[in-house]
């Protein structure tokens, strides 16, 4: 399961600040937003007034605006909700503390999977963002130091890096069997009376649970239609993943009373044992478990199989002759990236090299943060050439005319002979682009352009 931005509003400890890139100060204007002009009857909740206050409030909207994200339903964007709460945010206090506030429907939106597929995403206004933020940030602290050891998703201080470190470490100790389990559309599937009654038993406050509630029960707004939701808690707003690690902690928990070596990463989980006896075992454990939970799990892409060749977030795993396991980047990421730096670096776009580097670079940055722990320096080295022969190829193509080409390429040291032999084959980018001129628009040229390297 991949994991894009725009999907979720990462959690935040209660107490620290979740400052995005180049935020800014709170304004007058926000913190009137945040403070209401008179009080109210409530329902004694303590929790939810802890979420309300004033200072967890503006803590929940630097994390919001730091996020970004698309409008809700209501078509306000972060300014313009931030403008309507001057006046509308004591009336929606009282009604959250009173237990009678009812969130705006989530605004449906699909995205490509990396497997071909559609992911369903639902995006709530800011406002109810804003109120989800502030609530998970007092809920977090409480329900996080219960989870599981294994558990890496959408947890402070933890990571997928985490996660594939734990599973490399599971198949080095002798466990080479992966009981690999994938749950057909988890968050379209979550029962909301179990999700409720687990939250329950671990957070015994009404107004909490009532509010936790009427989000859940929040419809889908799809091509102006608000339709009603009987199961689900889409991706998008910022409780979803912790309600998520709430309800699977329960398999988690009996995972560890077995004594079971695993890595779970949101709905990813992963199983490590000896033998595929022992793996069929498990499976058939997982199978009764999330069936308890109101879940399936996909057999189509659920197996037990040898761990090598399995991808697990985005890498796998293979070992070397003296038996060391190590960590590979898998071949379907391999392929995904391919396919994103050619739609980046098209030379049919007429945008100038300044302008593909500009878009190119953040994606690869990206990519070679989260791939740093794959250990191929081959497969770096021939990515970086890989990038740059099509960097080359656009590079020609900007200089277009033979005599254009020709004079560059003189200018940049190559010998009178490569000059002419590229100059007169002028519309021929890609066979132009390789080893002939990798001595003259070389890594160093394309460095002083801002383009990263992985090796």
């Amino acid at each position: 399961m991949s994991m894009p931005k725009v999907m979720r509003q990462m959690p935040t400890q209660v107490g620290r600040e979740a400052v995005g890139r180049g935020e800014t100060a709170l304004d007058a204007a926000s913190d009137e937003a945040c403070d209401p002009r008179h009080d109210t009857q409530d329902t004694g909740s303590a929790l939810l007034k802890d979420a309300l206050t004033k200072e967890n409030l503006q803590r929940a909207l630097k994390r919001v605006r730091a996020n970004k994200g698309a409008a809700g339903v209501d078509g306000m964007d972060i300014k313009q909700t931030v403008e309507h709460l001057k006046s509308a945010w004591p009336g929606i206090k009282a009604q959250l503390l009173a237990g009678t506030y009812r969130p705006e429907a989530v605004r449906r939106v699909t995205i490509p999977k990396p497997d071909g597929g559609q992911r369903e995403l639902g995006i709530p206004t800011v406002t109810d963002r804003l109120i989800q933020q502030a609530l998970l940030q007092v809920l977090q602290p409480l329900l996080d130091a219960n989870f599981s050891e294994s558990s890496y998703g959408f947890r402070p201080g933890r990571s997928a890096h985490q996660a594939v470190l734990a599973a490399a470490g599971h198949v080095q100790s002798g466990k080479p069997i992966v009981v690999d389990v994938d749950l057909e559309k988890f968050f379209d599937r979550v029962n909301h009376d179990i999700l409720i009654d687990r939250l329950q038993k671990r957070i015994p406050d009404a107004g909490v649970i009532r509010l936790i509630r009427a989000y859940l029960n929040s419809g889908i707004m799809s091509e102006g239609v608000v339709q009603e939701r009987q199961q689900g808690t889409p991706q998008g707003g910022p409780l979803s993943p912790l309600l998520a690690n709430v309800l699977l902690d329960e398999v988690d928990k009996e995972l560890e009373r077995r004594g079971h070596s695993f890595a779970r990463y949101a709905d990813d989980c992963n199983v490590y044992v000896g033998s595929l006896k022992a793996g069929e075992r498990v499976m058939v454990l997982l199978q009764r478990l999330y069936a308890k939970l109101g879940l399936k799990v996909n057999e189509t892409k659920s197996a037990v199989a040898i761990v090598y060749g399995r991808k697990f977030l985005g890498y796998s795993l293979w070992e070397t002759r003296k038996g060391e396991v190590r960590r590979r980047v898998a071949d379907i990421a391999l392929v995904k990236f391919k396919q994103r730096v050619r739609q980046l670096t098209q030379r049919s776009s007429g945008r100038s090299m300044g302008q593909v580097v500009e878009k190119l670079r953040p994606y690869l940055l990206g990519w070679k943060a989260y791939f740093k722990l794959a250990q191929e320096p081959k497969v770096w080295r021939e990515l970086d050439e890989w990038v740059r022969r099509r960097l080359r190829a656009i590079q020609l193509k900007h200089w277009k005319r033979g005599t254009t080409i020709y004079r560059e390429l003189q200018a940049l040291g190559a010998t009178v002979k490569v000059a002419r032999q590229v100059a007169a084959n002028a519309s021929r980018w890609w066979r132009n682009s390789g080893r002939a001129l990798k001595s003259i628009l070389t890594s160093a040229y394309f460095d002083r352009l801002g383009v990263p390297r992985f090796s």
